[in-house]
């Protein structure tokens, strides 16, 4: 399932990494369920690049990100759902391997893959770290994807039951996607491969690209913590929390020091930083880092 909204210059790329995997019709339904884009004719694309092999399902009017994924799973007719957004890619075997972990691992509730982050023109910028050498069922994973967000889309197949079990995505419009994996956790045990079958995209005129410029994303994952706590005994909340705030707070300053970089926006690195010690206080570490962006911004460096 594809959900889409005004991503249409990548879309081809994301119909065409689906239709390589040649799976017929019978074996895997291909839908792609568009928020009421407003870019371009995106029936038009669909019917181009699919050639009668996708489905098209247009919103009667723009819903949201969180209804349209809710969209997607309602719509879906297989026992496994894969939320492919219309801006990232698959490589070849994608499904192959997620079939084969869900056949080794009948108890696994979802499976995902190692993946990569790639820039707007499909470039491999960094490949996220391997949770494990070998396939197999991920030990102690709750409390590990409770800490941090390790999985993006792309990367995960879930099992219809799950989500008719656990429901859809809700309270969030970035992170939405993290508590839903930790609440799967919860619940169920996850099957893993190291092999990196799929690539997300970062770009600045997707969801979380918009809000990465001005910082509200460090909102969004203070509540998506909070939700979490939730889903962990309650003798390991305080120090998962305290973690996540720990890592969150440094990547936050990471994002400032980049967008310092690329824009010379004092006022959206000063928003980032704002958020960052609302987050997290401590560490010597932690202040230095700002001390080295405000330099830069006092002496206009890049």
């Amino acid at each position: 399932m594809i959900p889409v909204y005004n991503c249409s210059k990548f879309l081809p790329e994301t119909l065409e990494s689906v239709l390589q995997q040649v799976l017929p019709e019978e074996e895997m339904q291909i839908e792609v369920v568009d928020d009421f884009s407003t870019d371009e004719d995106v029936e038009a694309i669909v019917k181009r690049v699919g050639k009668g092999r996708v489905q098209y399902y247009r919103q009667p009017q723009n819903v949201g990100s969180l209804r349209n994924f809710e969209t997607c799973l309602n719509r879906a007719k297989g026992q496994l759902v894969h939320l492919l957004h219309g801006d990232d890619r698959l490589r070849k075997g994608f499904y192959q391997k997620m079939g084969e972990l869900f056949t080794r691992f009948p108890q696994a509730g979802a499976a995902f893959c190692r993946f990569s982050y790639m820039d707007e023109n499909g470039e491999v910028d960094y490949v996220q770290p391997a949770e494990k050498q070998e396939d197999g069922i991920l030990d102690n994973w709750l409390l590990r994807i409770a800490e941090r967000q390790r999985i993006q889309y792309a990367s995960i197949v879930v099992r219809r039951e799950v989500y008719e079990h656990l429901g859809s995505f809700f309270g969030l419009t970035y992170g939405e996607d993290w508590e839903m994996w930790v609440r799967i956790a919860k619940h169920y045990p996850v099957a893993y491969t190291p092999q990196v079958l799929a690539d997300y995209r970062k770009h600045l005129s997707s969801i979380s690209g918009q809000k990465f410029l001005n910082g509200q994303y460090l909102m969004d994952i203070a509540h998506a913590m909070n939700l979490i706590q939730d889903h962990l005994p309650e003798n390991q909340r305080k120090a998962v929390l305290e973690r996540s705030r720990h890592a969150y707070a440094h990547y936050g300053v990471s994002v400032a020091n980049r967008i310092w970089h690329a824009t010379h926006n004092r006022r959206n690195v000063q928003e980032h930083i704002k958020h960052t010690l609302v987050m997290h206080h401590g560490g010597f570490r932690l202040y230095l880092k700002i001390i080295k962006i405000y330099l830069k911004i006092v002496t206009n460096r890049a």
